[in-house]
């Protein structure tokens, strides 16, 4: 077989469809702002970043950067290995301390990623957990889907957010092991699940519930557990799961639950076992957002409060956007061109970077740009943000929204 051609014509049709993922290269700036310099044919130019998970600016929050740059002088830039044979540092111990107290729980786990987490501990309970039954949600994240296919345990999808088509599935399972495997804020559409009623349904079937809080965590709640601490249903919850990367603005990801089901995870899981550990530096940083949003209501209010802003300036010019409760404001564009083309647009003319979301992320014909503003947006920014979209909605012929 010619490998290479294989690769090429598989190219050239995902180019061909519009779907080729180009990535801009960007040299963050640790400014206070969301600010960004791009990199390309020898040029660079300052940009507008509305697209990052960096939900709240942590990742150049003072207090994070000195508790890792601390961290690094202290102890050097990598963990050594694994756990199991570089030991627990007390940057880890310390951190998986801080995540199980946020979440109300006995006991955490770190991982190297949020997908390895949700990788990892759902094929370790689907797998051990003998005739078990996993029933997702059909809107999963792709990490959670590979999880429950590498565990070989039976899966029921169970329809988007519908706690009725669950519990009639969970009858359905009859008297084996079930395990409830679902988000709560969906990061494509920005909605957010019915959590009690899920929880609710869980209890009534015996099943063990499993909640993906990637896009909530640090954003949500008083102390920034998630949209089940904001609801008062965190305890209520088996498993919490959890990422270092998005709002506390660094890296890595975590499961929290039982003392007795986190170490079974421990000491399952291959993707903990065989993987080396997160930096000691990365750890602390870690540590430092956790601490810092347990106490502090500030950047979540100004988070909220541009978004707002944003959601208000949109549709004061009619453009279309998925309503939701959530910090995720969606523009659907509908074909991969445009969307690729609109992005590029407002990168070469407007110096404001979006980034196009398209198939597989997405549905074929519910091509998007994702914005998320957060606290380091200003009223300058967010109305050159409306200005541009305004002026490339005419001249890429996309429906405005009717008022």
């Amino acid at each position: 077989m010619d490998f290479d051609s294989f690769f090429r014509d598989r190219l050239d049709r995902l180019r061909a469809d519009g779907n080729y993922r180009v990535f801009a290269d960007l040299e963050k700036r640790c400014t206070g702002e969301a600010k960004a310099a791009h990199h390309r044919d020898g040029t660079v130019k300052d940009v507008t970043v509305w697209c990052s998970n960096d939900y709240l600016g942590m990742g150049q929050h003072p207090d994070v950067v000195r508790a890792m740059v601390d961290t690094v002088e202290a102890c050097g830039t990598g963990a050594g290995g694994t756990r199991n044979i570089g030991g627990n540092t007390v940057h880890h111990r310390a951190l998986e301390s801080e995540l199980a107290d946020l979440h109300g729980k006995e006991a955490a786990l770190l991982f190297t990623s949020g997908y390895v987490s949700n990788w990892a501990s759902l094929s370790t309970l689907g797998s051990y957990i003998p005739n078990a039954v996993i029933l997702s949600d059909e809107k999963n994240h792709a990490s959670m889907i590979e999880g429950i296919r590498h565990s070989r345990a039976d899966k029921v999808l169970w329809k988007h957010n519908d706690w009725r088509d669950l519990d009639r599935k969970l009858h359905a399972v009859g008297d084996r092991p079930k395990i409830v495997a679902f988000e709560s804020v969906y990061s494509m559409d920005g909605d957010i699940a019915p959590i009690r009623e899920i929880v609710e349904v869980c209890e009534a079937h015996g099943a063990l519930s499993y909640i993906d809080e990637v896009h909530a965590v640090g954003m949500y709640g008083a102390h920034g557990g998630g949209v089940s601490e904001a609801r008062g249903l965190a305890h209520r919850i088996d498993l919490i799961e959890g990422t270092l990367g998005k709002a506390f603005g660094v890296v890595g990801g975590y499961v929290t639950g039982s003392r007795a089901l986190v170490d079974f995870i421990r000491s399952f899981a291959s993707g903990f076992i065989f993987t080396t550990a997160l930096p000691p530096a990365v750890a602390a940083a870690a540590t430092a957002s956790v601490r810092h949003l347990k106490a502090s209501q500030t950047e979540r209010d100004a988070q909220a409060a541009a978004v707002a802003q944003v959601r208000a300036a949109l549709d004061r010019a009619g453009i279309p956007h998925i309503p939701n409760e959530s910090h995720i404001i969606p523009v659907i564009i509908g074909d991969p061109v445009k969307c690729r083309q609109i992005c590029d647009i407002l990168m070469d003319d407007w110096g404001i970077y979006l980034q196009p979301i398209n198939y597989p992320t997405v549905p074929k014909g519910t091509e998007r740009l994702r914005i998320t503003p957060g606290p380091l947006h200003g009223q300058a920014e967010i109305d050159r943000l409306v200005a541009a979209l305004t002026a490339l909605w005419s001249r890429c012929a996309l429906a405005h929204a009717v008022a």
